[in-house]
This record gives structure tokens, C-alpha cells and sequence, in this order.
């Protein structure tokens, strides 16, 4: 019968229904330690396909799940109902009044996109959360969400200002605010959303139940209050207080999660921008107690926000590659840094303001050092905040740092001896607690220290979180600040409240989902939050045997870093290169997130001897580019290329290698036999129907050009080119496989350009980097090659004589894969001889800092280039060196294009089942910039795959950076 339903409701959609196992995996969890299969997942196009579910739910008796970017902490969008997933399609920018300062918005809109609409307007959406380039504002309404500055801006509740919902029947409302006449007006008739209005008017127009409210709910001094449904918010307002303002639904529904009504479209109050003056007075304190009385001090300063940062994140960041940039500011060992963002009219009025407050701290023996960053510097600062929740997941072994009573919130004035009473209740239990974030509001982040995969682990996420429950009503706070009840803390509402307020709770939620369709077991009805978990307590796991080493943990503990914090969802418009494919399709099948889900449930629940051995798993990996984007993005370091590397050598083992992935992995040697006749080769490769006719054969598409082989290869080359008496520096070139055979023009730039430079360019002995091999997961092939590579290299390579490479894929193998690829013996020779690759940029800039290359060298003409780096460029930070050379010439003006990855990745644009999706990543930032480029710009890319995917995409010809220094060397006599 309800596969029956299934079936039709597919059918009658216009959107999208999923039952098999891959997407209900995919959405068994979210950010939390929960995990529940769905029934399904949908992704409704329109309202009339949420008026079909709804229907559907009724009549089946199952539930509907909404759900948009899926970064809930509590559990929020776990269940065993059906997933809606309305951040694809309901994501419309409605209307704008500049005159009276709001916005009406679908709730699939992703804040940071609303604000980048807005600024236009002048106008501004002020909650902002820590995910805020992914959070939707539907979750936002659905959390009541705040973050950093909600000393400001307050809460979602406080801007919202309209809700267009569907009911549980299915009929449709607009809540907004009403004065007294309206409210009893509302209340008239036979419906659903009549009743709604009858009966709160009796639940709160009880004075006992008034007098209840505000007695056991959370004091009004606490602003981060979302401890179950805000009655105590309505309570304030003008049917039941003398003087309170307009009665608005819109108070109860921020914060529902989902359990009242399903959310269509929201009308937002905005601000003006913020102040264009701000500064982070970033105070170094000794204790976390420090910081916390710094805070009361802080306070009194009007601050726009007070975050704190714990010493467990500062640690964090050291591995991260993205994040250790951030710590510029760092000094000393902080056991925590209290970040104090102030804002003025001036500069100097924010400068005597912070030496105002500084010298207050000082004279208090509060910390012991104070930099105020200004400008950019501050994006650093609120980067290395926000990746506290994904960095606390990048520790080593089954003990994380676990959100069980991370949400509570007490008045800021009894945070330090709140925080004292907590350490004692955990170190009675034997643990300890990472702390961050909401200091100002009197919130911090606590993340006991916990492995969820023990049962003791369980046990003890159980007694914390009763145990603190009970601390937090003794101080009258509100055991959720922001993150919402959900799964985690539903069980507690009654302790919190009061039982006959829960009961009071209830009853709201019989009145407006009498059927229980709308996200049931959040914040009533609330199952023991020690079920339905992630982790199956004592599950037993055997060894999984891996090519790669990953470093102090297992390939499974590697994916299982990642939390579910959605980073790798964020918009091309965001900036940054993770995760590309998701950029394009707006699928969560498509993000890091996903691989990592997929992959971490069938290496735990597999039966089979090779776990890897599951289509659902190459399904989910098959759009990742292997661009690296997320292992430095990603707060929590997955790195995912290296695990589809893996997954695809394992499953190669149980299911044959395609033609294809050998075809590509041996391109190396196919193109030592084309260069017996490189013209014959070019020929059949070419744009012309025996061309075509060979590539479609191969599964490439025949839109794409295929690389052609040069007349002789860099080495027979530079064979011809060698002088013996050359001077100078020595230095060894890496002789990759790309610019051996295809650019081989740009191989001889390089050298000519050393040489005028006055550098000693050796070639030495070695094979091809294994790129092709990696990139396809052959990687027992790419291992052989490693070992050989270090073998030959390892002596001959040091920081006087480093190896130097021209594309980027290539020689950053030697940083990134090596290590982990070659045998345990020769894992020393692998990391020193790591140290010392340097990509062709990365030398140039280190020698032009060290003054041995200078600008007097080059052209003094104006040039105006643009700069697309590649992918693995930035997961290493690297990017900087190719603007740092190609600014050498004093007149070159270098702009770096704000693009993530070009799309090509290697073979897979020119794989036909790629292409279209190959060229949409192309088309989100890199080809309309190449296109709007001014005449005359140059268009510089340092990959191979990257300057054939601008040809192919915009026709233009972009050149490495060693082509245009060459070109724009001044040349002299001995120069040829």
C-alpha cells in the first residue's frame, strides 16, 4: 500500500522523489550525532508539490521532514518520514521595499547570498550565523538562528516579519503581526487557521498560565532563549500583556523546527549596512576564566559582537592549511582569545576606544596581549572562528569533541561562575570541554571530549547532559541558545519548563498538526536522546586494508571527520574551490559531505569482504573532480580526492579496471609510442570525424580537443641545449609528463628563462609523476612509480638544490600523495624531498625575495593579466607564489580571477558523460571573467587541463607564467 502511494506521489510531482538507498543514506543525517533512514527524500519544485505531500502524508500517516541546507546540530532533520529538501527549487528572492526596509524570500535563499543581493539597496539581513554561505533562511526561521552578532541584530525572531505557511491540512496562511481587533477577528470561522487563533487566545489569556510561563521559562535577561516553543515571547504581546506589541504567529513559528506548519515564503525586516569602521581587539588571556570576566568588561563598551576562541581550536588550526594562515595575529600560547569587535566613527575613535578598553583589561590583570586588527585582517579572525565546529572533527581517533550541551545560554554576568560550576560537574566524570564562540551573549559553544562509539561514551553523553541541564535552570538560562532542541534536547523541555508548560506545548502542537505530520519527535513527543545515534555502540569494524597511509587513523576515521557542518555547500559566489560539482548542480549527492556519508555508512554496515565493493559508492563519487578543494577548505581537512583514489582502486579489485581509467593511467607511455610519429597521432586525435570517431570510442566527448603532441619532447630538447660549462645555481627541473610531450613550447620558456636568470638547469633521471594513475585510483601503479621517484630524487634534491616544477598536478605529487604512498622505509626521503618540490612560481618568488631575481630584470611595459590558479594551487596555499612572480615585472598589473576550479580536473572534462557538467563549472565565475577581460589582458594559468578548458570554454589562449616572464625578460646578447 505505501509503496503503492510512493509510486504515485512520484508520479504526480513535479519535483523529485527518491526511495532508493543512496539518497535516503545521503539524508539520514545532518550535523549531529543522529542518523535515521527516511522513508524518502523529495525536492518539491513548487507549492503545489508540497500540498501533494502534505496530502500524501495524511493519508499514509508517515511525516514530512523540511529540511534546506541540512547543518542542523540537534537532530533537527533526522526521522524516519519523508525528507523535503526545499533548498534547490524554492530559492526566489521575492521583493524588495527599500522604503520600508524588507524582503519577502523563499526559504531556500542562503543568507550571504540575500546580502550580497541587498547591498545594492544599502539594505542588510543582520542574524548571521557561522554558515552563513550555506544557511538557508528557512532553517534560520525554523533554529530562530543568531550568531555573532546577535548583540546587534538579536535573533531570526526579531526580523521576521511575515510567514506564508502551509497548514497541516494543507490549506494555506499568512501569519503576521495584528493588533487586538485583528486577533479576534482571525479567530472567526471554521478552519484551521481560525482555530489557531481561538485557541491560543485561551492557552495564554489563563493568568496562572502567564504567571507559569514566566516563572519557569528562561530570564528575559538571557537573549538567547529557544528552549521549546516561545510562548513565553507570545505571552509579551498585546492580547495578553497591557502595552505588549502586536500579536504575530511569526514569534512562535522561528524556532518551531518544523513542527507547526510548513514554511512557503518569509517577509524579513532589514537594517541599513553595517559600519564601514570596525576593528577586533583580539585579547590574549591565560584561562578561559580570564576571558570571561574580560567579557563582563568588554561589555560595557558596546561591542558588536564578543566571540571566544579556545586554545583547543588555536591547536586545530596548526593542521589545517586554509586556517593556519589565520593565526598571523597569534602570540604566545593563549589558553583563549576573547575577540571584541568595536566599531566607531573614525579610525582614530575605534583606535582610542580599543586603548581605552585595553588599559581597563590591563589594570584588571585580564590578559596580556592586545593587537587590533582592522580591514581584511578581520576576515582571518572570523575564519578561524567559524571553523571551530569543523575543525574540532579534524582530531585523530574516535574521541571528538561532541555537541550534546553545546547550546546553553545563560546571562553573560553569570557565565564565569557557570563555566566554574560545568569544569567541576566534568571533571568529576573525568572529562574535559573545548569552548567557543557566543561569549558576549552568554552562550559558549561546550564540546565535551567523547567516543560516541563506546557505550561508555554513550553513557556519559547521557549524564552530561542531564547533569548540565539541571545546572542550567539553576542559573534560569536556556539549555538551547540557538541551535534549536531537536533530537538532543527535546527530552529535557519538561526539566527546563516546567511540566505544565510542556504540557502546554503540547497541546500547541495537537492544535496545529493534529495528524503529527510535520517533523515529529522535535521538541515534543522527543524520543531518549541517546537513540537512534550515528554510531552503533561496540560495532565492529575489521581492518580495512588501504594504499594510502592516512596518518594516525584509518581510512574510515578520515571520513568520519567529516560532521556534517555542509562547508562544501556553498555557492560559487562565495569564493573558494570546494566543491565544485555541487556549485553546478546544486545536488547534495554532489558534495563532500555526501561522498563522506556515503562512504562512512557502507564501510561500517558492509557484509561484503571488500566494503569498498557498493555502486552506491561510485554513484556519489563519480561528479568529484578530484580538485582538493576541500582538503584545505574543508574545516575538518576530508580529504576527498585521496579517498576516491582509494575507493576506486577497491573497486577496480572486485569489478575490473575500465578500458578508460587505463587508457588514461598509462597516457604517459601511449604518448612515448605517439612520439614515433607525433603528425599521425595528431591526426587521428584531431577535430575531424576520424577523430571524433576514436574519441567517442574512448568515452571522450567530441566536442573536446584532445592535447597534441609537440614535434620532439622537452627532453630530446633541452639533450640539444645542454652546455657544460653553464654557470650558476644549480637547479633541478621536474620533467613531467604534460610538458614533456604536450607543452613542450612552455618547458623550454622555463628553461631559457632559469638560464637567463643565471641558474644551472639540470633535468635529472625520473619517471612521470603517477598523476594519471592517481586521478583514475590506480594507485598500487602510482605506488611503484613513487618509490622510484623518491628513490632517484631524494639524493640529488635540498633547499639549495630544489626540484622545480612546471605543472602544478604534477609536482605538488611529490607534497600531497607521496608521503602517503611510498613504503614505510622510505617515508623520511618522501617528506625531505616534499619540502623541496616547489612549483616554477614558488621558486621565483622565493629567489625574487631573496633578492637573487629582481624587477630591473624585466620589461617596464604596462601589462594588464588575470590569473586563474589551479585547483591544487589553492588547497596548498600556493596561489599567492603565481601572482608573486608574475608581478615581477614593476608595470604588470596581476588580478587574481575569483574562481574555484575550472571544470577540466584532469581527464574528466573530456570525459562525454562529464562534459556538460565540465563546462558548467567553467561557466559560474572563470569564463564570463576570461570573456569580460579587457583587449590586451593577458590570461595566465599555470595547469594544463585549466588553459585547455579556457580555449575550449572562450576560445581564448591563456599562457603559464614561465611564458609570460620569458616574454617579458629583458633580453641581452646572450640570451637566445
Amino acid at each position: 500500500m505505501l509503496d503503492h502511494g510512493l509510486r504515485e506521489l512520484k508520479e504526480a510531482l513535479t519535483g523529485e522523489l527518491h526511495t532508493d538507498e543512496l539518497m535516503r543514506v545521503l539524508y539520514a543525517t545532518d550535523a549531529s550525532a543522529y542518523s535515521e533512514m527516511p522513508l524518502a527524500v523529495a525536492i518539491p519544485e513548487n507549492e503545489a508539490d508540497l500540498k501533494k505531500l502534505i496530502a500524501f502524508a495524511n493519508t499514509y500517516k508517515t511525516s514530512l521532514i523540511p529540511r534546506t541546507a541540512g547543518t542542523s546540530l540537534a537532530g533537527q532533520v533526522v526521522g524516519k518520514g519523508v525528507v523535503v529538501d526545499v533548498s534547490k527549487y524554492f530559492t526566489e528572492i521575492i521583493e524588495v521595499n527599500t522604503a520600508e526596509k524588507w524582503v519577502r524570500v523563499q526559504p531556500g535563499v542562503v543568507r550571504d547570498e540575500l546580502n550580497r543581493y541587498l547591498r545594492p539597496y544599502g539594505l542588510y539581513f543582520g542574524p548571521e550565523t557561522s554558515t552563513a554561505n550555506r544557511a538557508m533562511i528557512g532553517g534560520m526561521v525554523g533554529n530562530n538562528a543568531c550568531g555573532s552578532n546577535s548583540l546587534v541584530y538579536g535573533s531570526t525572531r526579531d526580523h521576521t516579519l511575515e510567514v506564508k505557511a502551509l497548514l497541516s491540512d494543507g490549506s494555506e496562511a499568512v501569519f503576521r503581526p495584528m493588533n487586538f481587533d485583528e486577533f479576534i477577528a482571525a479567530g472567526e470561522g471554521d478552519t484551521l487557521e481560525a482555530s489557531l487563533y481561538r485557541t491560543i487566545r485561551q492557552q495564554l489569556g489563563d493568568w496562572e498560565t502567564q504567571q507559569e510561563i514566566r516563572r519557569e521559562f528562561p530570564k528575559e535577561s538571557v537573549n538567547r532563549r529557544n528552549t521549546g516553543y516561545a510562548v513565553d515571547v507570545l505571552v509579551n504581546s498585546n492580547p495578553f500583556t497591557a502595552g505588549g506589541g502586536d500579536f504575530n504567529f511569526c514569534k512562535l513559528l522561528c524556532g518551531s523546527e518544523g513542527t507547526l506548519a510548513f514554511i512557503t515564503e518569509i517577509k524579513l525586516n532589514l537594517e541599513e549596512l553595517p559600519p564601514q569602521i570596525t576593528g577586533l581587539l583580539c585579547v590574549h588571556c591565560p584561562s578561559v576564566d580570564a576571558a570571561l570576566h574580560a567579557n563582563i568588561i568588554a561589555l560595557n563598551y558596546q561591542p558588536r559582537s564578543c566571540e571566544l576562541i579556545d586554545h583547543y581550536i588555536l591547536d586545530c588550526t596548526l593542521d589545517n592549511p586554509s586556517q593556519a594562515l589565520n593565526r598571523f595575529f597569534v602570540q604566545g600560547s593563549p589558553k583563549a582569545i576573547l575577540v571584541v569587535e568595536l566599531s566607531a566613527k573614525s579610525d582614530d575613535e575605534l583606535i582610542a576606544i580599543a586603548a581605552r578598553l585595553e588599559d581597563e583589561l590591563r589594570q584588571g590583570g585580564l590578559g596580556y596581549h592586545f593587537p587590533l586588527l582592522t580591514g581584511k585582517q578581520q576576515n582571518a579572525v572570523w575564519s578561524l572562528r567559524k571553523a571551530g565546529l569543523g575543525l574540532l572533527s579534524n582530531l585523530p581517533g574516535d574521541e571528538k569533541a561532541v555537541a550534546v550541551i553545546e547550546d546553553t545560554a545563560v546571562d553573560a554576568l553569570d557565565l564565569p561562575a557557570y563555566i566554574a560550576e560545568f569544569n567541576q560537574i566534568l571533571a568529576k566524570h573525568g572529562l574535559y570541554s573545548v569552548y567557543y564562540a557566543h561569549a558576549g551573549s552568554g552562550e559558549l559553544h561546550l564540546r565535551p571530549m567523547l567516543n560516541l562509539k563506546t557505550a561508555d561514551g554513550v553513557k556519559k553523553f547521557r549524564i552530561i547532559a542531564q547533569e548540565i541541564a539541571g545546572l542550567v535552570k539553576k542559573y534560569r538560562g536556556s539549555l538551547s541558545g540557538e541551535h534549536g532542541d531537536g533530537r538532543l534536547r527535546g527530552e529535557f523541555i519538561p526539566q527546563m519548563i516546567g511540566e505544565k508548560n510542556y504540557r502546554l506545548l503540547q497541546a500547541i502542537k495537537q492544535t496545529w498538526d493534529p495528524q503529527g505530520i510535520f517533523n515529529p519527535g522535535k521538541i515534543t513527543g522527543t524520543p531518549p536522546m541517546d537513540e537512534h545515534l550515528r554510531y552503533t555502540p561496540g560495532q565492529q569494524v575489521p581492518e580495512i586494508k588501504t594504499v594510502f597511509r592516512f596518518r594516525g587513523q584509518n581510512i574510515l576515521q578520515h571520513a568520519e571527520q567529516c560532521n556534517g557542518s555542509g562547508d562544501c555547500r556553498k555557492s560559487a559566489q562565495a569564493g573558494g574551490t570546494m566543491c565544485p560539482s555541487y556549485m553546478a548542480t546544486r545536488n547534495e549527492q554532489d558534495t563532500t559531505r555526501a561522498r563522506a556519508n556515503t562512504l562512512r555508512h557502507y564501510l561500517t554496515n558492509s557484509e561484503k569482504l571488500n566494503r569498498f565493493d557498493h555502486p552506491e559508492i561510485k554513484e556519489v563519487m563519480d561528479l568529484c573532480l578530484s580538485c582538493k578543494g576541500c582538503r584545505s577548505e574543508c574545516p575538518s581537512s576530508v580529504d576527498m580526492a585521496k579517498l576516491k583514489a582509494e575507493f576506486l582502486q577497491h573497486y577496480y579489485d572486485a569489478n575490473g579496471t575500465p578500458m578508460q581509467a587505463k587508457l588514461i593511467a598509462a597516457l604517459p607511455k601511449l604518448n612515448k609510442l605517439g612520439m614515433a610519429w607525433p603528425g599521425l597521432y595528431n591526426f587521428f586525435t584531431a577535430d575531424n570525424a576520424i577523430g571524433n570517431a576514436l574519441k567517442k570510442s574512448l568515452g571522450f566527448s567530441a566536442k573536446r580537443n584532445l592535447p597534441k603532441l609537440a614535434p620532439q619532447t622537452l627532453r630530446q630538447w633541452y639533450k640539444k641545449q645542454v652546455d657544460k660549462k653553464q654557470q650558476g645555481k644549480r637547479v633541478y627541473l621536474f620533467c613531467d609528463e604534460f610538458t614533456n610531450y604536450n607543452d613542450v613550447n612552455i618547458g623550454q620558456k622555463a628553461i631559457k628563462l632559469l638560464k637567463a636568470l643565471g641558474y644551472n638547469v639540470i633535468i635529472p633521471q625520473h619517471l612521470e609523476s603517477a598523476r594519471t594513475m592517481l586521478s583514475k585510483g590506480l594507485l598500487r601503479q602510482a605506488k611503484a612509480v613513487a618509490e622510484k621517484n623518491v628513490e632517484l630524487l631524494a639524493p640529488l634534491i635540498s633547499e639549495d638544490t630544489p626540484l622545480i616544477g612546471i605543472e602544478p598536478s604534477a609536482i605538488l605529487s611529490f607534497r600531497d600523495e607521496y608521503p602517503d604512498l611510498v613504503r614505510e622505509e622510505l617515508l623520511p626521503q618522501a617528506q625531505q624531498l616534499a619540502q623541496h618540490a616547489l612549483l616554477f612560481e614558488e621558486f621565483i618568488a622565493r629567489e625574487a625575495r631573496s633578492g637573487n631575481i629582481t624587477s630591473d630584470q624585466f620589461t617596464t611595459e604596462h601589462r594588464q593579466i588575470l590569473l586563474h590558479g589551479h585547483c591544487q594551487q589553492k588547497a596548498w596555499n600556493v596561489q599567492s607564489a603565481s601572482q608573486t612572480a608574475l608581478s615581477l615585472p614593476a608595470n604588470y598589473q596581476v588580478e587574481v580571477i575569483p574562481s574555484g576550479c575550472c571544470g577540466m580536473a584532469g581527464s574528466f572534462g573530456y570525459e562525454d558523460k562529464h562534459y556538460d557538467v565540465s563546462m558548467r563549472i567553467g561557466e559560474l565565475v572563470l569564463f564570463p571573467a576570461v570573456r569580460n577581460a579587457e583587449a590586451g589582458c593577458i590570461i595566465a594559468a599555470p595547469g594544463t587541463s585549466c588553459r585547455h578548458q579556457i580555449k575550449d570554454g572562450t576560445a581564448v589562449t591563456a599562457q603559464h607564467p614561465a611564458e609570460i616572464l620569458w616574454d617579458a625578460l629583458v633580453k641581452t646578447d646572450a640570451v637566445n
